[in-house]
């Protein structure tokens, strides 16, 4: 399968923004985009702006990144999003956010969306009660999400549940520290996504 290999730090600093691509190394003063907060290569501190069609790849590019989605699958969610009721745009970042990885990392059990990736796909969850180890996989509401039995001891799943506060739980889910587990309670709704992004640009792209 492919997947993106080179670092992870050129991609915010390409995208002019924070992805949290590795977790709690952004928050520390280690993050390569506090250093460099511009874009890399030797063009990197140019200031020029782009025209609607480099706003709207670069918006693109920005969402592709944040979820950890190839452009191939991303196209997909979008033509799906495309087909079903209400606004497309609004649709796709639901489509992105009931992401199996993406519901890990949100209920905190991952610092990050990669290392969510990575335990989802190492058997560390059920869904229902059922193992569930496709990250891709969309989850729906009333779903319960749990850590497998013998991963509840796992440190770096304590560790970065201890970590993360209440208030950072996004209003769609609940989580039960005690038990390991996280209940999608509602569907995200677009005023839940706090992260800055122009949706509309990635619809009037792929509308070209």
């Amino acid at each position: 399968m492919a997947r993106y290999t080179a670092s992870s730090c050129r991609l915010c600093r390409r995208e002019g923004l924070k992805l949290f691509l590795k977790g709690d190394r952004c928050l520390s003063k280690k993050c390569a985009f506090d250093k460099r907060p511009y874009a890399p290569g030797h063009a990197g501190q140019r200031r020029t702006k782009p025209k609607e069609y480099g706003q709207q790849l670069r918006e693109k590019q920005k969402v592709k990144r944040l979820y950890g989605v190839l452009e191939k699958q991303f196209r997909g969610y979008f033509h799906i999003a495309d087909r079903i009721k209400g606004v497309t745009g609004e649709n796709l970042l639901t489509i992105l956010e009931t992401r199996l990885d993406n519901v890990v990392h949100r209920l905190g059990f991952a610092p990050s969306r990669a290392m969510a990736r990575q335990i989802v796909r190492h058997n560390h969850f059920t869904v229902n009660g059922r193992k569930v180890n496709i990250p891709s996989y969309r989850v729906r509401k009333g779903d319960v999400i749990a850590v497998v039995e013998k991963k509840k001891k796992a440190q770096y799943i304590l560790d970065s549940l201890s970590g993360r506060s209440d208030s950072q739980l996004p209003d769609w889910l609940s989580v039960d520290r005690s038990a390991l587990s996280g209940v999608v309670s509602d569907l995200p709704r677009r005023e839940s996504i706090q992260t800055p992004i122009e949706e509309q640009l990635i619809v009037e792209l792929y509308s070209k």
